[in-house]
């Protein structure tokens, strides 16, 4: 590749992770923004933060992409010069906390470029091209408890103190004892815990009108149960 091609194509991959980089620093402040709101039962802050973390996405892709038109012509582009963004773009995730939302937004942004006419795999992520496996995000995208340690009833317990609600709850243990009544009525006669037994929860709370929506789901062996709880501010 000539090296004025080379650098042209840098230069776009850069651009392209940076358009990611501000949706997601963006994002992380909205819902931080959004548990502030709950807390002060701020209930218009609050829609409105669902609302600006709807749009988030949408409007950094069409920044990004004005972005790449003005600097670069993206659209005139040979569909060739693709390739080795793509590929640039790739060795720029290596050491990134998330890189598979990095490929969607990459994805997002080519296609909105190149009006949803390409699909070929060579120029967008079909596959996740860095594993995530042992990847520790900043924040940490979930928070893991072992049962087979604390167990289940502490387990859950922890996991809603852990969210730093600033308002005290009415009652933890009741609600608490509350989880524990409907889970073995969910599951029935409860399984012989596995080595992994674990309840693994996303670290951020969705936030709507009066109430926070905690995430996740419990594994057990090859076995795995999802779940939602409402926690309704009142």
């Amino acid at each position: 590749m000539p090296k004025s091609q080379d650098t042209t194509a840098k230069r776009i991959a850069q651009a392209m992770l940076e358009g990611f980089n501000k949706h997601y620093r963006l994002f992380r402040e909205c819902s931080a923004a959004a548990k502030a709101r709950f807390d002060a039962a701020d209930w218009q802050g609050v829609q409105q933060s669902v609302q600006d973390r709807i749009a988030f996405y949408d409007d950094r892709v069409n920044e990004t992409v004005a972005r790449l038109h003005d600097e670069f012509q993206a659209d005139l582009l040979d569909e060739t010069a693709w390739q080795p963004v793509k590929l640039i773009y790739i060795g720029m995730l290596a050491e990134h906390k998330q890189p598979e939302l990095a490929e969607t937004f990459f994805n997002s942004v080519f296609c909105r470029i190149m009006h949803r006419t390409y699909f070929h795999n060579d120029f967008i992520f079909v596959r996740p091209a860095i594993s995530t496996e042992y990847i520790e995000s900043d924040p940490p995208t979930y928070r893991s408890y072992y049962p087979n340690e604390e167990g289940f009833r502490a387990s859950i317990r922890q996991m809603f103190v852990d969210f730093g609600w600033q308002r005290p709850f009415e009652d933890l243990d009741r609600d608490v004892d509350y989880i524990m009544i409907v889970a073995e009525r969910h599951v029935g006669e409860w399984p012989q815990p596995e080595t992994n037994f674990q309840i693994q929860v996303l670290s951020s709370a969705f936030y709507r009108n009066k109430g926070a929506y905690i995430i996740g789901k419990v594994v057990n062996g090859a076995h795995e149960y999802p779940f939602m709880i409402p926690v309704l501010h009142t």
